[in-house]
């Protein structure tokens, strides 16, 4: 089996310009591949191979085979022929045969979402993909049901980039567990001013153990101004977990109990996170190209 490796569509020659832009939408969706790494024997006689097929890509973390295709007949028969004789000859093997609209669907099907077209030239690029926040997500939950095995913490969010990564979060944890939100005053940065609480907690925290969910932490100036407001509520004990970690922006000292990443000093959007209210529904997290700052 090929190595799992990330290859940017850039550095490799590719065959034909739909092969280059299915690279560019894996590169996109932050989705491993490698190009043309097996070559399988079809047909022998004795030990000389007469006929063999290579499908153009390996996805590692789905254990795929992809043979992209034209909408021209006579290829797309041809390449059927060859991915039927594959299957039949190496019945271990992931292969499927793919137009365009086959790799789109593709994409959606394992959770990846279609590319918009209007969206993919504001962002630099992939820092974390969606297959990394889930699997890491899946961890951070699993500990947590450990941490408070035996007790029924009230989870509380901070409106409204934290939806994402809280409702994931939840699902991942085996607790029986309250929700709760709190809403503050629009800010810049997490460094400007004084920080406006709009909306409180609606549940009655007092003698109860309460995990803060946040999806960024940087200088930590509204985390540690939230984190005074829970502590007046009088809870048994009071965690921290945040998806991404911006340490470098750190200008008060904030603890965090539990972290999904850390990440560059960047302006980063997905999952949650926006700029001017957009990006929000992208399934990865992705560094935000800087001419589009204002």
């Amino acid at each position: 089996m090929p190595p799992a490796a990330s290859v940017r569509a850039a550095r490799v020659q590719f065959a034909h310009e739909s092969e280059a832009e299915f690279a560019h939408i894996l590169d996109f969706y932050g989705i491993s591949w490698l190009y043309e790494p097996s070559s399988f024997p079809l047909r022998r006689k004795g030990e000389r191979i007469l006929e063999a097929f290579t499908p153009d890509f390996f996805l590692p973390d789905l254990n795929l085979y992809i043979e992209l295709t034209t909408l021209r007949q006579k290829l797309i028969t041809e390449k059927n022929r060859k991915v039927r004789l594959l299957r039949e000859l190496y019945p271990q093997v992931n292969v499927k045969l793919l137009n365009k609209k086959d790799y789109l669907r593709l994409l959606a099907k394992y959770g990846y979402g279609p590319p918009d077209a209007k969206k993919v030239p504001d962002i630099d690029r992939v820092l974390i993909s969606a297959s990394k926040i889930q699997r890491r997500v899946g961890e951070l939950g699993a500990q947590i049901s450990r941490d408070y095995s035996g007790r029924a913490p009230v989870a509380v969010g901070v409106l409204k980039g934290v939806f994402f990564f809280m409702a994931d979060l939840l699902r991942h944890t085996s607790l029986p567990v309250s929700v709760d939100f709190m809403a503050i005053s629009s800010y810049e940065g997490d460094s400007g001013g004084a920080v406006k609480i709009l909306k409180d907690l609606d549940l009655n925290i007092a003698g109860q153990h309460v995990l803060l969910i946040e999806d960024i932490v940087d200088t930590g100036m509204t985390l540690n101004r939230i984190l005074e407001r829970l502590w007046s509520h009088r809870p048994a004990s009071l965690k921290v977990c945040a998806l991404l970690d911006k340490r470098a922006r750190r200008l008060v000292d904030v603890p965090l109990d539990y972290i999904g990443f850390e990440v560059p000093d960047e302006f980063v959007v997905g999952y949650g996170l926006d700029y001017h209210q957009r990006y929000r529904n992208l399934p990865f997290i992705g560094i935000l190209k800087h001419e589009l700052l204002s």
